[in-house]
């Protein structure tokens, strides 16, 4: 057990582990998203209701205690001065009304003095504030007082005869009762979040367990087939995506399949390929140590075919090595601007010898001078290959034309030559490595196999296309098509 990267990993088994953290886990995530998703229409719920329920206990007890006042007030109002003794019949109601709402009640005559308290507290006191000042001008005035839980309640009381406003009727009453109310609805609503919330948190474990445990089936499979390509397909049907990423899966352990076969079969085609010549080898220098006394001559021309079987494991693995420093810098392309007229000019002069020395007319025509951004020991070895191939699987006395054209966004390579031609069956191979159409001619004359290998390579490492034409019998075209400028691969 030991820290890596601020990790705790525990081995097991020869097993590395790592206890990532909790908040990482995507149950972890979809439980908190079903009780964020849960709890907040719930909170934003309890807020409305509440709010809502107390403005209408408001409302309505605010609505009761206007039309109170208005019915004292019409009953005041026949007095048309407020000068004298209120009647005991009009006091009577007074006092019942507070009693009734729990509130208090005074009369404020013209001069704004309280002339009537259901309270005996203020009577004969002047009182002045900007409700009841609003009232004298004709205007009822209702206010409620949240933080000191009241209602207050100004009315005007109008004289019958003048139909001026005599007085104020002042009531303030307590909501107490709302208040009462709204702490009982509180509690309710308390009670209804904490059941939900505890139904929410069974409901998320349940459906963070439902939906990652597809997830984890597949991560097991997963491990499972890290030892080996032998297990069963994986097959997980419970979602869509799981669907889409068992098919992509899938796919993926075909193309690891087909690679590591072709691994195999490589490595298997480079131990033969390596080990013919050292066999060859080995059979004339017995030959040679197995004779007491050889004759100068048989010396000689045991001596010359051990040279040419070196040279052709040399050639083997400078190929070799070609092909695999093509892989290995795939992505660390010297691209330059160059002219690819005198690039491919270059080759052909290089191999206009063994051209000749096979009686073979190598012509090169050009429409255009060509110029693009290429990575010229690259392409170099491309062209070469290729040219090279259409001159050692020819016919004496044949042909390899070789053609460079471009338009405004490629440039066009075409090998054309009049030699034995590929079968249609083996076209589609002729790309793979050490893959050879006629095995012994290949050996005759030096064929490794890897050419046209290390060919498609350097075409495809500048993002371009090569394809084959051929017919047996009538010769072989090779076309490539490269782009003028090269693009890097977006990281």
């Amino acid at each position: 057990m030991y820290i890596q990267n601020g990790e705790l990993v525990t081995i097991l088994g020869g097993k590395l582990k790592l206890r990532h953290h909790p908040f990482k886990s995507l149950r972890f995530l979809i439980f908190l998203l079903i009780l964020f998703m849960g709890m907040v229409p719930c909170l934003i719920l309890r807020f409305v209701v509440l709010r809502s329920n107390e403005s209408h206990s408001v409302s309505i007890r605010m609505a009761e205690i206007q039309n109170q006042c208005t019915i004292l007030c019409n009953q005041l109002s026949v007095l048309d001065t407020l000068s004298g003794d209120i009647p005991e019949t009009i006091d009577a109601e007074i006092t019942q009304f507070s009693n009734i709402y729990n509130g208090r009640v005074m009369i404020i005559d013209q001069s704004y003095r309280i002339i009537e308290d259901s309270y005996d507290l203020d009577a004969g006191k002047t009182i002045i504030s900007g409700d009841v000042i609003k009232c004298f001008e004709g205007e009822t005035v209702s206010n409620y007082d949240d933080r000191n839980s009241y209602i207050e309640v100004t009315s005007p009381i109008q004289g019958t005869a003048s139909k001026e406003i005599v007085g104020v009727m002042l009531a303030s009453v307590s909501t107490d009762n709302i208040v009462d109310i709204q702490e009982n609805l509180r509690q309710t609503l308390d009670i209804i979040i904490i059941t939900v919330f505890v139904v929410l948190i069974a409901v998320g474990v349940l459906i963070s367990f439902y939906i990652t445990r597809p997830l984890n089936r597949i991560t097991k499979a997963v491990e499972n087939m890290t030892e080996s390509y032998e297990e069963d397909d994986l097959h997980e049907n419970a979602f869509l995506e799981t669907i889409r990423f068992s098919e992509a899966f899938n796919k993926m352990i075909g193309r690891f399949k087909v690679l590591d076969e072709s691994r195999q079969e490589f490595v298997s085609n480079v131990s033969h390929e390596l080990k013919t010549p050292l066999t060859s080898m080995k059979v004339l220098a017995d030959s040679l140590l197995s004779q007491e006394e050889v004759p100068a001559e048989l010396y000689r021309e045991f001596m010359g075919d051990m040279s040419e079987e070196i040279e052709r494991e040399n050639k083997i693995i400078n190929d070799l090595l070609s092909l695999v420093k093509m892989d290995k810098t795939s992505n660390d392309m010297n691209i330059e601007m160059l002219d690819i007229n005198l690039i491919v000019e270059r080759i052909l002069k290089r191999l206009k010898p063994i051209a000749q020395k096979q009686n073979i007319e190598l012509v090169f025509e050009t429409f255009r001078t060509v110029e693009a951004e290429v990575d010229e020991t690259k392409l170099s070895l491309a062209v070469s290959n290729l040219v090279e191939n259409a001159i050692k699987y020819n016919h004496e006395n044949g042909w390899v034309h070789v053609s460079l054209n471009a338009d405004h966004k490629f440039f066009y390579l075409k090998v054309a030559d009049s030699g034995m031609g590929i079968p249609k069956e083996a076209q589609e191979h002729i790309f793979e490595r050490f893959y050879r159409v006629d095995k012994s001619h290949s050996r005759e004359i030096g064929g490794t196999g890897l050419g046209l290998a290390i060919a498609r390579s350097a075409v495809i490492m500048h993002r371009g296309a090569i394809k084959v034409y051929s017919e047996e019998g009538e010769g072989t075209t090779f076309t490539v098509r490269i782009p003028l400028k090269y693009v890097a691969n977006a990281k």
